[in-house]
């Protein structure tokens, strides 16, 4: 995905009602992301699962790929949901703090990365944890006045802690 240094709003200044259209359209996808996020930190099963098209992928292997892990791409709203939820219920505790959002809106389709600072800590053991710092690609589709992710691919640029007792090998 290509992003450039300065992108400014596609509607022209003078057009009030394009801008508000544009701005409200980019305040709504960055939402998908805090869902994705707080969804995950609640354990709030309908929240997360509102941040994804029904035929959503998800591509957590090139963050996994840091540590030797080897999980699949994720596929179907439901499987993405059921995966990372179970995978966290009862066992691991989150915080996801999103930043650094660009977005480009073309139609009803979107584009947006995202840097994510994800700490993971075992439940039964805080002192084992996994702080991750991740860039995220993310493509969205228009769902009426929300949008939902179609495509998330998440990578890593650090992390410190151990990853393989949170997320497996």
């Amino acid at each position: 995905m290509t992003t450039h240094a300065h992108q400014a709003l596609a509607a022209e200044p003078g057009d009030t009602a394009a801008v508000v259209a544009e701005l409200r359209d980019r305040a709504e996808i960055a939402d998908a992301l805090h869902r994705f996020a707080l969804g995950q930190d609640l354990k709030d099963r309908e929240l997360f699962a509102s941040a994804f098209a029904v035929d959503a992928e998800l591509d957590f292997r090139p963050a996994a790929a840091r540590w030797g892990g080897r999980p699949p791409v994720m596929t179907g709203r439901d499987a993405i949901v059921d995966t990372i939820l179970k995978m966290f219920d009862g066992r691991v505790d989150t915080t996801h703090q999103v930043t650094n959002t660009r977005i480009t809106v073309a139609g009803d389709t979107a584009r947006m990365t995202a840097l994510v600072e994800a700490q993971h800590l075992l439940t039964a053991d805080p002192g084992t944890h996994a702080l991750l710092k991740n860039p995220y690609e993310v493509e969205l589709v228009r769902d009426g006045g929300r949008w939902l992710v179609r495509r998330m691919r998440i990578e890593n640029s650090w992390l410190t802690g151990d990853p393989t007792a949170v997320f497996g090998a």
